[in-house]
């Protein structure tokens, strides 16, 4: 039996909805519709279009909500993009462009499987709990797109940012901050060389927090991961699908197996558009 056929149905569909929502940023048609707006640089497009269902808020708002982001970076971008942009500029960049990378790169895909993965997704959506979830919250609070790939990408949007929430919170309960959360992953299995410089850390920030994660007896002093660690991270991520899988727990296996095959050739044509990825994620099959 195959990692994904394993894996809890949040993990597993997370996989396959999480390359839809990322590649967006990622491609020559985001930075254009953001630099249309006043979003000059790619980071410039990011927060605004990412924090901007939250409305015009400030830096320590997005720091705490997106969590493993530097301070200093975020504070380089927000609150100075609302300056550029209004929230109501950046969504509409974001899903306008949303809509015409999808476009293009799905076109091999069927229709009609695209048009299943958006409803699916939309329904998954209509049935999801965002008490405490403050960004999954305010992106399920945005109108419904009409095109099928807006609906596809809102919908992916949406979960992503709901399963984000909740892996938030369990990385605060497990005592982690922003810094300590991504050396731990890159101890895992994620590159230090990608992770590092998109969440901003310095590099004295980042050995401070490897250091304090040695003396909780999470890391050896080589910076490998120990067992402790091991089952500390296991822990953090079954609350993670936990805190994230009600929405999949109620649908009848055969309509999560028709999600899965409907997503899949979506999700790898993402995923291989992809100039980098962004969360380090396992291939969908790993």
């Amino acid at each position: 039996m195959s990692a994904t056929a394993a894996a809890h149905p949040a993990r597993a569909l997370w996989r396959l909805y999480e390359p839809v929502y990322a590649v967006t940023f990622l491609q020559p048609e985001s930075r254009a519709a953001f630099e249309a707006v006043g979003l000059d640089g790619s980071w410039r497009g990011y927060f605004a279009g990412r924090a901007a269902p939250l409305g015009v808020v400030d830096a320590p708002q997005v720091i705490a909500a997106f969590f493993s982001f530097s301070p200093t970076m975020v504070e380089q971008a927000v609150p100075d993009v609302w300056t550029h942009a209004s929230p109501e500029q950046a969504l509409a960049a974001r899903l306008q462009s949303s809509e015409a990378v999808l476009a293009r790169l799905l076109e091999p895909v069927k229709p009609e499987q695209i048009d299943a993965a958006a409803t699916a997704l939309d329904e998954a959506v209509a049935q999801l709990d965002c008490a405490g979830r403050v960004l999954a919250a305010a992106n399920a609070a945005l109108p419904r797109p009409t095109n099928v790939y807006g609906r596809l990408w809102q919908a992916a949007t949406v979960l992503r940012e709901h399963r984000g929430d909740s892996h938030v919170a369990a990385l605060v309960a497990a005592g982690l901050d922003g810094c300590e959360a991504p050396v731990l992953h890159c101890a895992l299995d994620a590159s230090r060389e990608v992770l590092q410089p998109m969440r901003g850390w310095t590099d004295t920030e980042w050995e401070a927090a490897a250091a304090r994660l040695v003396e909780r007896g999470w890391l050896t002093a080589q910076g490998t991961v120990t067992e402790l660690g091991r089952i500390q991270h296991r822990s953090i991520e079954a609350a993670t699908d936990l805190a994230a899988g009600r929405v999949w727990e109620s649908m009848p296996q055969d309509e999560l197996d028709r999600l899965k095959a409907d997503l899949k050739p979506i999700a790898a044509i993402c995923r291989d558009r992809m100039p980098i990825n962004p969360l380090a994620m396992p291939p969908a099959d790993h």
